[in-house]
């Protein structure tokens, strides 16, 4: 029979479930429901797949199973079982036992899914009416997703522009009745989603549309809107570079392609703005225009593209009804309850008004001279003088404050200095000024026939700058205005749903704020200014750095690994002592250039920075993309150094303990493993030095670099990044569990962590990083972490116990004293071997590669053998 011939041989004969199903006595209830109810389930997906025939051959296997009830009506049991008396027959000879029915006659969910099953074959019920998210469709093959992309000019001269190029695109007027509005305005369409004052409903809260909600198309109130991707120059400034629109668009195609499942194409509206055009305004910027060519190639940012007419993706792109802007019976909206003025905009079709913000702009009555930038500020190449001092004067200048006769600030004076001044950075600095003494909303009453408040000015000088690309001015008057990035809690998001805290402000605690879960847009900005202390270009530097960790995370996540904590005010802190490294200027002109970086310049540092390859900064010859900004050209040099294992310092090391061990396990005698032997402690071959002078001992490590301060930059930048070798958190773990504990300045990671935490544990991970975290420097936590390696390779020797508490910091400072003395008795003087004044530890050992007979690693073995021999047995602690 059916129940014979199609029960499993490897599953318990007792219970069979309905359908040739087979409940197993040792699972949970759950899976066992699941799978009795899998063979009735599979009706259901062959109706979703259209394999009618499967669904017939299903369907007569099924009846013959079903019991008939009173009234004839077809039921489900709950199982199937052998006869207690027929187990063993079973046994020996299985599926040949007939079953009988059991438990709950019917079962109601069983029952429910064949009812669903039999409807649907007699033709009462399609699968869109049981699925109407169109979830059936997940696992159907689809074709590559391809991006349309609608170009569109701002205005008759751009597209004029475009066509020289070779690009016919139409003018935003010319796609006419389709309306294009920017992403902002999506947002605010979506917030009056249920917003209803009678019922004291607020509505949808205010969320920016990503770029799945901006590539459809959208039918309101019988019109056709098309909104472009997000990235509103008044809203933040990234959108005033055109190689951030660019690595903005790119980021945005690739994703569409690999998370797209709409039905329909995604579109994504592109306007060319006279931003984008050249100084000049006759030509449109190059990488702009470089994009929109291979767009037209059909291929971009790892996506397939078609460009077109909006007109011609109306048929093929994702349209949707967003039913809650209609209008009811009486011509109100059911969202929210309305005046007649706003039922006259609704007849009129200016409906849409009330939700530009830009609509209700106060023009601005100043004169043009207030907005025209000096001109050594503008041709920074052509002052005679030297290059430090040719570079941008600092946006903080300090202004004279004109007194009144009783002292106090004369603030009128200080409005006719604003008027008269033509300096950028002085205008700046005054209205931050009245910004701070009188508020945002103070009038001036520069003119007569028109006042402007403080706020008014500030964002007409933040669109005066933006022109000119004086990125350090934009950042200033960003910050003062308070302009925050508004995807800027979805990066934070993104960040730590890769399983990556976040820090902002700089170490140590409690400046140092430490976002381990997700947090309110409005909580995250706070944050972030209170750790920015006051400095509002800090403050606006930080969220920039989290949008660009938030779009590396998304595309290149392999530059994260083994960081559980990206420390964003070091991060940045290394971006400025990169920049006077290479540009060998003072800390404040670094800073200064740092500040003046273009949003793109900024990204492509940071990626150098996270890919931990050696780079090069220096000034271009002249600028590329600004009257006013600095040129800095960053780029990848050749390979120079050690290899990424070289760095390490750790294999050869290992190699070296794994000989001690197989010298052991073959007769060898702990009393003949000299802990502090030259085979023992050397990474690599010991050199014999040729000479012994000084500038001899350092031969070795110039034939593999010959950069000064390079092995001192990179632990600053592996400090700063909190990247430590793989594997190194496992290693932790077993330490810890050969002693009582890792001190580390004072803060003890105990033993017990093992017992409540596993080796790969992130948890455990993160815990070892905020122990690590307490030493400010970054430099001097890498030497910290290179202590701790040496610890893990002893440990791995045949040891029971290392004892007490290790204090690691002990351990450094020891290899400190030890190279010291050697490098004194070779003909070192002080001078050369001068002390970091924070940590106290000569920075010729910073700077020294981990590897070789000079070598940090070399000095660090000897100084932990000398430190816990006290602790090990005497016998393991005899030395030859």
């Amino acid at each position: 029979s059916l129940l014979k011939s199609n029960l499993p041989r490897s599953t318990s004969p007792e219970m069979a479930p309905p359908a040739m199903g087979w409940a197993f006595p040792h699972q949970s209830l759950t899976k066992k429901v699941l799978y009795r109810l899998a063979c009735i389930s599979k009706i259901l997906v062959f109706y979703f797949s259209f394999l009618f025939l499967q669904v017939q051959e299903y369907r007569e296997a099924l009846d013959a199973v079903l019991i008939k009830g009173k009234n004839g009506v077809p039921l489900l049991p709950e199982l199937y079982s052998v006869p207690p008396d027929r187990v063993d027959e079973e046994y020996q000879n299985p599926h040949t036992v007939d079953r009988v029915p059991m438990g709950k006659l019917p079962h109601m969910w069983g029952q429910s899914l064949y009812i669903l099953g039999s409807l649907m074959a007699e033709g009462f019920l399609a699968p869109g009416e049981i699925d109407p998210l169109n979830r059936r469709f997940s696992t159907v093959p689809k074709p590559d997703v391809v991006v349309q992309v609608s170009i569109l000019a701002e205005t008759e001269e751009i597209k004029a522009i475009l066509k020289d190029k070779g690009i016919d695109v139409e003018t935003i007027a010319e796609v006419y009745p389709i309306r294009v509005q920017p992403a902002r305005i999506l947002s605010h369409i979506y917030s009056s989603l249920g917003c209803n004052s009678r019922m004291k409903l607020s509505g949808r809260p205010y969320r920016l549309m990503g770029v799945l909600g901006t590539s459809k198309l959208y039918d309101i109130r019988k019109t056709i809107f098309t909104f472009t991707p997000p990235g509103d120059q008044q809203q933040f400034y990234l959108a005033l570079d055109n190689q951030m629109i660019v690595e903005m668009l790119r980021t945005d195609l690739s994703y569409l392609c690999s998370r797209w499942r709409m039905t329909g194409q995604p579109t994504i509206t592109f306007p060319i703005s006279h931003t984008m055009l050249d100084e000049d305004g006759t030509s449109l910027n190059s990488s702009i225009l470089a994009a929109l060519r291979k767009m037209q190639d059909g291929y971009f940012g790892g996506a397939r593209i078609q460009t077109g007419k909006l007109s011609e993706f109306l048929t093929t792109s994702c349209c949707t009804h967003l039913s809650f802007m209609d209008p009811g019976p009486e011509g109100k909206l059911y969202s929210e309850d309305y005046d007649e003025d706003y039922e006259d905009d609704l007849d009129s079709g200016n409906w849409m008004d009330s939700y530009d913000s830009t609509s209700n702009d106060v023009h601005m009555y100043l004169p043009t001279k207030l907005f025209q930038p000096s001109r050594p500020s503008l041709n920074l190449l052509d002052s005679p003088e030297s290059p430090q001092d040719s570079q941008v004067p600092s946006v903080h200048v300090e202004v004279h404050l004109p007194r009144d006769q009783s002292g106090e600030v004369d603030f009128q004076s200080l409005v006719s200095q604003l008027k008269e001044t033509s300096s950028l950075q002085e205008q700046a600095d005054i209205l931050y000024m009245l910004y701070s003494m009188k508020g945002p909303d103070w009038n001036t009453e520069l003119y007569e026939e028109g006042g402007a408040t403080v706020r008014e000015l500030l964002s007409e000088l933040y669109v005066k700058v933006g022109e000119i690309r004086h990125w350090g001015l934009i950042r200033y008057i960003s910050g003062i205005l308070r302009k925050k990035v508004e995807a800027l809690d979805e990066a934070c998001t993104d960040l730590l749903s890769y399983q990556k805290h976040l820090t902002v402000g700089l170490p140590p605690e409690p400046r140092e704020k430490t976002i381990s879960a997700p947090l309110p847009y409005e909580a995250l900005t706070k944050l972030i200014d209170e750790a920015s202390e006051g400095d509002m270009s800090i403050s606006t530097l930080t969220q920039e750095i989290m949008v660009y960790l938030a779009m590396y995370m998304r595309t290149q996540p392999g530059l994260f690994a083994e960081m559980f904590r990206l420390r964003i005010g070091l991060i940045i802190q290394v971006m400025a002592t990169e920049l006077a490294h290479s540009l060998r200027c003072s800390a404040e002109e670094a800073t200064e250039g740092l500040m003046n970086l273009s949003p793109s310049a900024m990204k492509n540092l940071l990626h150098h920075i996270l890919s931990g390859k050696e780079f090069g900064v220096e000034r271009s010859v002249r600028p590329t993309d600004s009257n006013v900004s600095p040129a800095i050209s960053i780029h990848e040099i050749g390979a120079v150094g050690a290899t990424k294992t070289e760095r390490t310092g750790i294999m050869q090391l290992k190699s070296e303990i794994k000989q001690v061990r197989y010298n052991l396990k073959n007769g060898g005698h702990p009393l003949g493993v000299d802990l502090m032997s030259p085979s023992f402690l050397s990474p690599a071959a010991c050199i014999a030095a040729s000479s012994g002078s000084f500038p001899t001992v350092c031969d070795h490590q110039a034939s593999k670099d010959s950069r000064q301060g390079q092995w001192q930059r990179r632990r600053r930048l592996d400090g700063a990044l909190n990247r430590v070798p793989i594997g190194f958190y496992q290693k932790v773990w077993k330490i810890l569990q050969k002693c009582h504990g890792l001190s580390v300045e004072g803060f003890v990671l105990p033993s017990s962590t093992t017992r409540e935490m596993t080796p790969g544990e992130i948890k455990f991970s993160v815990h070892v990083e905020s122990v690590l975290n307490r030493v400010p420097q970054p430099e001097y936590r890498q030497l910290l972490v290179e202590a701790i390696l040496v610890l893990t390779m002893l440990a791995d020797i045949e040891i029971h116990s290392i004892g007490s508490i290790i204090a690691v910091e002990k351990i450094v400072h020891i290899a400190n004293d030890l190279f010291l003395q050697e490098q004194k008795t070779l003909g070192a003087d002080d001078t050369m071997l001068a002390k970091d004044p924070a940590s106290g530890i000569c920075t010729l050992l910073y700077d020294s590669a981990p590897s070789g007979r000079f070598g940090t690693m070399t000095y660090l073995s000897k100084a932990a053998a000398t430190y816990v021999q006290e602790f090990l047995p005497h016998s393991l602690c005899a030395m030859q």
